[in-house]
């Protein structure tokens, strides 16, 4: 098949992009960054460059594609203008446009657990309406909606309070349930729905490990040498204060608590515990915590 991967080489279109050509596909790479032109040949891709947000770069490059899989590219819960559902829809409607015109039937989509509410989940918010924009499309389009839970590598994030203070602190914790995902699994099960046979329209959650935020805690800080780290939880109040202080705008920051709280409450993953699915992935947390203990050296 002929297949556009966006993304460029991230964390999950890198892997996917290598797993597609071992299978025979022809495979296209959209980056913004030049720079990955040879990198994306040594694999054996093509490279188209532009920006999602670039309506008619879309349309041309999926022209006569037989799939993609979408992604919206992360930004920076520091920008002061950031809004993310306006963000999101913006690029779910080139993506839309572009395959409506391209005669593809098949599409694989980047969306997030929590994208079941429209509200409540912080920025997640913006994946509820990717997800119905992109459903909008005529019927005879296969959709697949792939929904990771949390991401291991977002766990980074806590290095500076645990050497500054000893404790992983947020809004939510304590033996709070969590469910981590590594970029890897997401992009075999996005290989898996870009080969299927069946045209459809599916949600499908993906995950890696399922387990409290202790014993979260516990994994990490036995790869950095603290086997007693806690991961605690404290009122939103305090999350907000903290992240204004660092330099996130109010709204922001407010988002991110709502997104917080909503793990606090199991309000993100009520969905998925509704719709598990039947296998995770291989990359376990004791995995994901030998990457953790190198990255907390460095920094």
């Amino acid at each position: 098949m002929k297949i556009i991967v966006t993304g460029s080489l991230g964390h999950i279109s890198k892997p996917l992009t290598e797993e597609l050509v071992r299978g025979g596909h022809e495979v296209t790479v959209i980056s913004s960054n030049p720079d990955k032109q040879d990198l994306i040949q040594e694999i054996g891709a093509k490279a188209a460059f532009g920006s999602v947000q670039d309506a008619d770069f879309l349309a041309t490059v999926f022209e006569g594609a037989d799939a993609a899989y979408t992604m919206v590219p992360p930004v920076s819960y520091f920008d002061p203008h950031l809004d993310p559902v306006a963000y999101f829809s913006s690029i779910s409607n080139n993506y839309a446009s572009a395959i409506a015109g391209s005669g593809m039937k098949r599409v694989v989509n980047l969306s997030s657990w929590g994208a079941h509410l429209d509200k409540g989940n912080g920025g997640i918010a913006g994946s509820y309406y990717l997800e119905k924009i992109l459903d909008q499309l005529p019927t005879d389009v296969s959709i697949s909606h792939l929904r990771p839970t949390s991401f291991y590598y977002n766990l980074f994030g806590f290095i500076p309070a645990i050497k500054n203070a000893g404790v992983i602190v947020a809004a939510y914790g304590g033996d709070d349930r969590t469910v981590l995902v590594d970029p890897k699994d997401i992009a075999a099960a996005a290989v898996e729905e870009l080969e299927k046979s069946a045209l459809d329209r599916s949600i499908r959650y993906v995950a890696s490990d399922e387990l409290t935020c202790n014993e979260v805690a516990r994994i990490l800080g036995e790869a950095i040498g603290m086997p007693e780290l806690k991961w605690i939880v404290v009122p939103g109040e305090e999350i907000q204060g903290r992240l204004e202080a660092a330099g996130m705008p109010p709204h922001m920051a407010a988002s991110m608590v709502e997104l917080q709280t909503g793990h606090h409450t199991g309000l993100i993953a009520e969905h998925y515990y509704q719709n598990r699915p039947a296998k995770l992935g291989s990359v376990k947390t004791t995995d994901f915590a030998k990457t953790f203990s190198a990255a907390f050296v460095q920094k």
